[in-house]
């Protein structure tokens, strides 16, 4: 059931006083829910080691080989409201299962495309992936920012969203040490192969070096859906009434309620500042290995680890980030984070090398709470509009579509890759403003009518 906001005369006792983030009685539901988050941290940031590997295997060119985020993030703009729409129907334990299924089978497409050994039955398997993925974030985040005091909403999000980063270290770690071979071939070294005829096997051999962790990663997946499909789930509901869960029916057309989520600024605002945010840690991510290679004289797989050393980071960020809301309003923490992103990718374009790879790489630690805050605040008080509202913010996550083959346009047009950064620089700006504009309205809120927004 869903709680009313407390009457609150002092925006002091609102942060003095904090609910559990915990549903009562139902651990078992929740927790396999938050796994979710892991799961998927996995296999996002296992698309920054496809970046270079693809980029390898099959002679790309940077903006080329960005189409593998692009593959991924597109199926966020489409599947979403889809996704929402099953669940308004069946709920949200149906959203998991099928989101779950779709994610397994696109990883097992790996083993196909890879002894086809072409480039577009991959960006194929990745779109399916990540159709899989947006139906489970349409899922998971508004089921968890729902299962318990809506006060907490923002803070156990922040929670489940906290095993994203563990995830993603684990994804960009086995990557690393599983699909790189370490065997970087100069370009004399490649002309000498292609003369004698023994590039293309070398070539279909690094190709074949992503299938364990994909079917691996797929098998777990379906397991976990199993799981999930044994569990008992509680009602979530998406209004005030008591009812059975045999008569949860849609009050409205959907497209009725998407109208009015759409003439909704708040909501909108927020989808914005998610897609400029999702577009700039997706692109600053999958252009780091790109980045090091060009300015550095690290090795592939040195960079990989600086890249998994990138999400320990924003693991750390996520505890830090969690605490400090305790303290610090969830709206005027990620400003402040924004602005320290915003200086610090200014360092990593004015600076290319070692110091500009720190930078970036320290961008990642004030990420941290940005997607899940931005999430939580935007579908604070939609009530049984939340599914779809929920999926407009999903939809958001497409950001990370474009922004990588952005970035990779900017460095083939100004010749530098650093100033590709240029782009998630301006996505913190946009976040910083977002942020400014919430922390604003909730303050105002407070003061004239006791509650907060």
């Amino acid at each position: 059931m869903q709680l009313a906001p407390p009457n609150l005369t002092a925006k002091s006792t609102h942060y003095a006083s904090k609910p559990s983030i915990f549903p009562a009685g139902q651990m078992l539901p929740f927790m396999l829910t938050t796994l979710i988050f892991f799961v998927w941290g996995m296999s996002n940031n296992l698309t920054d080691i496809l970046v270079q590997q693809f980029r390898k295997s099959f002679e790309l060119s940077l903006l080329q080989a960005q189409l593998v985020q692009t593959a991924v993030f597109l199926a966020y703009g489409t599947l979403a409201i889809p996704g929402a729409l099953i669940m308004r129907r069946f709920g949200y334990k149906a959203g998991l299962l099928i989101g779950l299924i779709v994610f397994g089978t696109g990883t097992l497409l790996f083993w196909p495309a890879a002894i086809l050994g072409q480039y577009t039955p991959f960006l194929i398997a990745l779109f399916i992936v990540g159709s899989g993925s947006s139906i489970l974030e349409t899922a998971a985040n508004p089921l968890v920012a729902r299962f318990g005091d809506p006060d907490s909403a923002e803070r156990r999000l922040n929670f489940s969203q906290a095993f994203n980063p563990p995830g993603a270290i684990v994804g960009a770690f086995t990557g690393t040490l599983f699909i790189f071979s370490g065997i970087e071939k100069t370009p004399v070294q490649v002309a000498a192969m292609k003369a004698e005829g023994s590039y293309a096997a070398y070539v279909h051999g690094e190709i074949l070096r992503v299938v364990p962790t994909f079917v691996a990663l797929g098998l777990f997946v379906l397991l976990l859906a199993l799981l999930i499909g044994l569990t008992r789930f509680p009602v979530i509901r998406d209004s005030q009434i008591d009812i059975d869960i045999a008569e949860i029916q849609p009050t409205e057309k959907w497209h009725t309620v998407l109208a009015r989520l759409v003439r909704n600024p708040r909501l909108m605002f927020a989808v914005v500042a998610q897609f400029f945010y999702v577009g700039s840690q997706i692109a600053s991510w999958s252009t780091l290995i790109p980045y090091m290679r060009t300015y550095t004289a690290v090795t592939e797989k040195a960079a990989g680890y600086f890249l998994t050393g990138s999400l320990v980071a924003m693991a750390l960020g996520r505890a830090v980030c969690t605490w400090l809301m305790r303290y610090i309003a969830p709206g005027k923490l990620i400003g402040i984070y924004a602005v320290i992103n915003f200086a610090l990718l200014c360092v990593g374009i004015s600076r290319p090398g070692m110091v500009g790879s720190y930078a970036i790489v320290i961008t990642s630690f004030f990420m941290s709470g940005m997607y899940p805050t931005i999430f939580a605040l935007g579908v604070h008080g939609l009530g049984e509009d939340t599914k779809l509202g929920g999926s407009l913010l999903v939809m958001g996550i497409s950001g990370g579509a474009l922004f990588p083959p952005l970035m990779g346009w900017i460095a083939r047009l100004t010749g530098s890759v650093a100033w590709g950064y240029a782009l998630p620089a301006l996505g913190y700006v946009v976040v910083a403003l977002y942020a400014i504009t919430v922390s604003r309205g909730r303050s105002n809120t407070v003061q004239h009518t006791g509650e907060i927004a």
